[in-house]
């Protein structure tokens, strides 16, 4: 083995504890985290755009299926769309932290209206918090439509 990759070796072993050791969210960053998810829960159903300017960090991006949507997007969609949303609620949420930042996987599941049709759409989806001054802002979502119950 040449020197080079010995060397390169090593050094990752000995970086992996510093890594693994600022990997750490508290418990109260998970909880905060948990609470605005489910608020974001809450916010669907109200349409609040003070909640959803609030936590949507500048340059946020959201990829749902095969779209992509800038924070822009989302705003209008959230606030003013054409689905009614009627219920909302978070499942199986679990927060990874790293540092100043959460990453949320979990379930949401949304009850509505589309064109006068009722749904039930159930979201898997991946969320990124970051600490930011102000306090946490998310700044990337992935949602995928978990396909109907045949």
């Amino acid at each position: 083995m040449r020197a080079s990759v010995r060397w390169l070796l090593a050094s990752a072993f000995l970086a992996a504890p510093a890594v693994s050791m600022h990997a750490q969210t508290t418990a109260s960053d998970s909880a905060a985290i948990i609470r605005l998810e489910d608020g974001w829960a809450r916010a669907l159903v109200k349409r609040d755009a003070a909640f959803f300017r609030r936590t949507l960090a500048p340059g946020f991006v959201y990829t749902e299926d095969d779209r992509l949507m800038s924070r822009n997007d989302v705003l209008r969609d959230a606030i003013s769309g054409t689905d009614t949303v009627t219920a909302s609620h978070n499942e199986g949420m679990v927060v990874h932290g790293f540092g100043s930042t959460g990453v949320v996987t979990g379930i949401l599941v949304i009850e509505g209206r589309s064109a006068g049709k009722p749904f039930v759409h159930r979201y898997r989806f991946t969320d990124t918090w970051v600490r930011q001054p102000a306090g946490w802002q998310i700044v990337a979502a992935q949602d995928y439509l978990i396909p109907g119950r045949r």
